[in-house]
Formats: C-alpha cells, sequence, structure tokens
C-alpha cells in the first residue's frame, strides 16, 4: 500500500517527484550506514570527530535542492513551496531522525527566519550559501536554565559603537560543532523581560565563539548536538536580525516554522514505523499464521494508520496557510502536539509488534522510538502545545498579532524566477 497517496487536494507532481528524490537519497546514502552511526553516537560520542558524515551529507543535500526547497530562486532556493518542506521532512525522518533535524535547524530555524526578518543584504549573503549546502545553519535559543520560559535566559548582547558584545551560553542545539552560521537570542535590555531580547546572526569565525558536544542522549545519535558558549564575543551591528527589542517575537515565528518542520517528521516517524510493523506482521508467523492475522496485532497497526493520516492533514493543512500567507500558529501548534505524540505512540507499538526483536537495533523500530521521544519535548513540550491550544480555544491567546515581518506569501512564478 502506498501510504502518502490520496492527498492531491495538497500535492501536485512536482511535490510527488520531490518525495521520490529524497526517498532514493535516504535509502542510497542513509539506510546502509545508519546502524553503524546511530551505535557510534552511543559508544564514541557524537564530537565533530565521530560525526564526520554530517557535513557530506548536507552538502548532497544541498546539490539536490532539498536545503533551499521553500525559498525563492534569486536566494539560491528551490523555488518551491511550503508544502514541499512538509514532504521533505517526512521523507527524511521516515528513514531516521537526525535528517530531518538538519532540515528542521537549517531550513525552518535558521533560513526561514532570515528570510522573514532579514534585510536584503542579510538574505542575500546567508541564505544563498545556506541553500546550496555550502554553509550550515543553527539555531541557539535554549540555555541551561531556560527552555520553554525563554524571557529567563541570562545570556546578554551590549552595544559598543558599531558592535555588540554578546556573552552567554545555549544549550541543546543541533550541528552546534557542525553548522557555520548561527540565529542567536540575547538581552539587550534585561530589565524588559521579554521585549528587552533581540536577535543575531552569528558566525563560528568570530572570536570569542566556541562549541562544545553532549554526550549519553537517548536519541537521535547520529547526529550532532551540544552547545555554544559567546565570550565577550563582538557581533557587528548589521547582524542584528530585525530591530532591538523584536528577539522573542522572532523565536516564537521561528518556532512556528520549525514545529511545523517537526510535525512533518513526525508524519514520517510513524510511516517508517507503519511500514516496518506491516512488513514484520506478514513475515513473522505464530500459532501457524501470520502475526498479522492477530486481531490485537491489527489494532495497532490500524491505530497506526489513524495517525498518520490525521497527522499528515493537520500538517497539510499548516502548509497550505503558510502558502496563502496566513498565520497558522494554531494550526501548527496542533499538528506538532498530535504527530509527535502519535509518532512516540506508533513507535512504541511497533516494538511490541516485533516482540524481543524490537528490543534489539537488529530492525529499526527501536531507534525510532527513542527518537521519537525527542519530538515530544524540542521545539515546544507537549504540555506547552495543550496550554497553547486551550488559551487559543478560550481566545487567551491572540491567533494572528500584527508583526512587522510575516513569512512571505508563496509565489510560484516570482520564487522559480532568477
Amino acid at each position: 500500500m502506498d501510504f502518502t497517496a490520496n492527498y492531491d487536494m495538497f500535492l501536485n507532481e512536482e511535490h510527488d517527484l520531490l518525495r521520490q528524490t529524497v526517498r532514493e537519497f535516504t535509502e542510497r546514502e542513509v539506510a546502509p550506514n545508519i546502524r553503524a552511526w546511530d551505535r557510534s553516537g552511543a559508544e564514541h560520542g557524537e564530537g565533530p570527530e565521530t560525526r564526520t558524515h554530517i557535513r557530506p551529507l548536507i552538502e548532497k543535500m544541498g546539490k539536490l535542492g532539498f536545503l533551499g526547497i521553500c525559498f525563492p530562486a534569486k536566494y539560491g532556493g528551490a523555488g518551491m513551496d511550503y508544502l514541499a518542506l512538509a514532504v521533505l521532512c517526512e521523507e527524511l525522518e521516515r528513514m531516521d531522525s537526525f535528517l530531518r533535524v538538519v532540515a528542521s535547524v537549517h531550513v525552518g530555524l535558521n533560513s526561514m527566519t532570515i528570510f522573514q526578518w532579514g534585510t536584503e543584504a542579510q538574505k542575500m549573503k546567508y541564505l544563498k550559501p545556506q541553500a546550496e549546502g555550502k554553509k550550515i545553519g543553527a539555531y541557539g535559543l535554549t540555555e541551561p536554565n531556560s527552555g520553554t520560559d525563554a524571557g529567563a535566559m541570562t545570556s546578554t548582547a551590549r552595544r559598543d559603537g558599531d558592535h555588540y558584545i554578546l556573552n552567554g551560553e545555549k544549550i541543546w542545539i543541533s550541528l552546534s560543532d557542525v553548522a557555520d552560521t548561527f540565529v542567536v537570542f540575547a538581552k539587550t535590555d534585561p530589565s524588559k523581560g521579554n521585549r528587552g531580547i533581540s536577535c543575531f546572526i552569528v558566525e563560528r569565525s568570530m572570536p570569542g565563539f566556541s562549541s562544545y558536544p553532549l554526550h549519553g542522549k537517548l536519541g537521535v545519535r547520529a547526529g550532532n548536538t551540544g552547545g555554544i558558549v559567546f565570550q565577550d564575543m563582538r557581533v557587528p551591528v548589521e547582524n542584528r536580525l530585525g530591530e532591538e527589542g523584536e528577539g522573542f517575537k522572532i523565536a516564537m515565528t521561528a518556532l512556528d516554522s520549525g514545529r511545523y518542520t517537526v510535525a512533518a517528521g513526525a508524519v514520517g516517524g510513524i510511516q517508517g514505523a507503519l511500514e516496518a510493523s506491516v512488513k514484520y506482521a506478514k513475515e513473522r508467523h505464530t500459532f501457524g499464521v501470520p502475526i498479522g492475522d492477530h486481531q490485537l496485532v491489527k489494532r495497532m497497526i490500524s491505530t497506526m494508520v489513524r495517525k498518520m493520516d490525521m497527522g499528515r492533514l493537520l500538517v497539510y493543512k499548516a502548509g497550505w496557510m503558510k502558502n496563502a500567507g496566513r498565520r497558522n500558529s494554531r494550526e501548527t501548534t496542533l499538528a506538532k502536539w498530535h504527530a509527535t505524540v502519535s509518532s512516540w505512540e506508533s513507535a512504541d507499538d511497533a516494538v511490541q509488534i516485533h516482540g524481543a526483536y524490537g528490543f534489539s537495533d537488529e530492525y529499526p523500530v527501536e531507534r525510532f522510538l527513542r527518537n521519537a521521544r525527542g519530538g515530544v519535548i524540542y521545539e515546544g513540550t507537549r504540555e506547552l502545545q495543550e496550554l497553547l491550544q486551550a488559551d487559543f480555544a478560550m481566545g487567551t491567546r491572540e491567533l494572528a498579532p500584527k508583526l512587522r515581518c510575516e513569512l512571505p506569501t508563496y509565489n510560484k512564478e516570482a520564487w522559480e524566477a532568477e
């Protein structure tokens, strides 16, 4: 069965061709190596000395147009729409989460934020090399003592002539040891709380910048996660993204884009668990019949189908709204909440269907389960998404607050023009 069929109300032949291209890429470049990379991350750590496969893969993704998938050609992009980004993330996570994380961080959190809030000079300087995979982008908001409560950050940026002096630390940063360019946040006026946060584009080459890897993660072990440190780092004023004090708004719009990619990836995660379960349920026999003939196994498989289709429709609705230039915070939050929890639950059922073999990395489902657990936490916890949905429903949270810069509406003709 083709689990991606019958979405013609949202997708077209270009999206189908993209899906095929991404799937062929992951089957060729990732499938033969993913178990070894995952084991290596667990046994030897996730620092740059052991994650040598990441940059070559990102460069290949750039050459295939994946990293500029939803940007105009003038910025090195493929000129496709925001639904194409969802398709990309689905297919990446269908294989493994670590490459979807690249898409989420490099494209969703970094490049899309610069695309929305950047000056033309900033877009020309950063988007094109990032779309081509020549430079890698990342995002820094979370701190050791500041996660969901972003306003509690302690990083500071002090104006000094035509520079800012940044001091502070960010943690749980995907691609921390790999990325070249980071969109980061610091307080330019700590007395103003959230309204005193500003946003900056910083480069690894800037004096005072350093990074380190984290070890012992439960999942996404084939990737690189760590921390970044600013120690009297001088950042030119022209690298400020947006105006002083707009950082919190910028961070929240970035998370809208990031949550969209995480939700889409989680749908792909459900599909990966479902495909593995269907295959095993046909092959494994108990009591003289395939285990897929047993009703309780059928229930787990049918539940995966339900969760996958519901998640995909929620994601595509959010993508359709992005294309139309409509604010989609509520829809994206709902998609992220549903899809990530469903991916974790589906992977758990997949392990159960595989029985003892599901407890071994001989099959991919144990890796799916470990990877899926992270999605319930990052880009806004499950609990935060629940609270946001309640606030939207009760009218205590604005659906579309006015912003100085909105995410550009998709325009096929203009975006495809060189």
